[in-house]
């Protein structure tokens, strides 16, 4: 019998967008499958910013497709991408610090009980969902009514993709989840990743760094100047291969052979 294709979550086809007289993105296609960890590489001005605001539904593309389960999809806002279980995590995480946990958990999205003008949060239900979510990912909390300014940098992100993943999340989009975290840290943060991955999330991973994208990733996308460098399994390409076209690879030959031409023009030795 044969096996049926997969079937991404979602998919933009050709997408261009554009502000004003400039071009962000040109022709890029991307899409993301159930359980599988998609990572977006790129410099600074490459087009992941803008690339991950058109999935998330806060920029509009000016040109290509945009689907989800292979039927076009009309996402004009991030409350549509929501509704249709596309869930971003950003680098300042949406989060209050000196509200307390299970505040920031639930905010938006209040467990309630009562009716009517009495109608309350449910503090300690909502307690009870905190201490199961969090120690399902080897979070084990003191107090969820603890603000959540006194967890750590980890612990914080963990809260976020614990929260996106609760409220039925199928694709979950990290925005350097890594960026400001210390080795340990950030190893708890990739471990929480391969464990949704492993749930049957799609994961967009965006990430500067090649060693904590390679530790997870599935598939890279290389995006130069609002391009598609190409979509590589990791099989496929080395870590030095991917860290070689994020850094530019011709440009900083061409980089390296003026600052050598200029250092041997002011009486240096020229390098071997």
């Amino acid at each position: 019998m044969a096996t049926q294709p997969r079937k991404a979550i979602v998919e933009l086809r050709n997408i261009g967008k554009t502000f004003g007289t400039v071009l962000a993105l040109k022709d890029v296609s991307f899409d993301v499958f159930p359980g599988e960890v998609h990572c977006l590489l790129g410099d600074n001005g490459a087009g992941k910013s803008t690339l991950i605001k058109i999935l998330a539904g806060v920029h509009r593309p000016s040109s290509g497709e945009y689907l989800i389960d292979a039927k076009p999809a009309d996402i004009q806002s991030p409350r549509d991408a929501l509704d249709a279980g596309i869930a971003t995590v950003y680098q300042d995480l949406a989060m209050v610090p000196l509200m307390s946990i299970t505040r920031n958990f639930f905010m938006g999205r209040e467990l309630t009980k009562g009716w009517g003008p009495f109608c309350r949060f449910d503090i300690a239900r909502a307690d009870r969902v905190v201490i199961k979510e969090l120690a399902e990912i080897g979070i084990d909390l003191r107090d969820p009514a603890q603000a959540v300014g006194t967890l750590s940098g980890g612990e914080r992100q963990c809260v976020a993709i614990a929260r996106a993943v609760h409220f039925g999340a199928r694709v979950l989009i990290l925005d350097e989840p890594t960026s400001a975290l210390g080795v340990h840290q950030a190893a708890i943060v990739l471990k929480y990743v391969a464990q949704a991955r492993q749930r049957g999330l799609g994961v967009v991973f965006i990430s500067h760094n090649i060693h904590h994208a390679y530790a997870v990733a599935d598939r890279f996308t290389l995006l130069n100047r609002g391009a598609s460098k190409g979509t590589f399994k990791r099989s496929d390409i080395s870590r030095d291969e991917v860290l070689q076209a994020m850094a530019g690879g011709e440009d900083m030959q061409r980089i390296q052979a003026e600052i050598d031409k200029f250092a041997f023009a002011e009486g240096g030795t020229k390098p071997p």
